[in-house]
């Protein structure tokens, strides 16, 4: 299942986790936007987040590869 670890640029513990079976994410006009078979499933400003990284539990580390970088 996709699953983002979103860390926040401030590092003050306000980490979050998003798992979904359907999640993606997309980076546009300075957000970064996870999305859903309904749409926008959270969308936070890009100066709020320092990384994003995807965490599936499911795959072996050799099929994970980065976010695209999309500016």
């Amino acid at each position: 299942m996709p699953a983002y670890l979103i860390i926040h640029a401030e590092r003050r513990r306000e980490d979050m986790l998003v798992e979904d079976p359907a999640l993606t994410l997309n980076i546009r006009d300075g957000w970064a936007i996870l999305t859903d078979t309904h749409g926008i499933a959270i969308a936070l400003p890009a100066e709020h987040v320092a990384c994003i990284q995807r965490v599936d539990t499911d795959q072996k580390p050799e099929d994970q590869k980065p976010a695209p970088n999309e500016e």
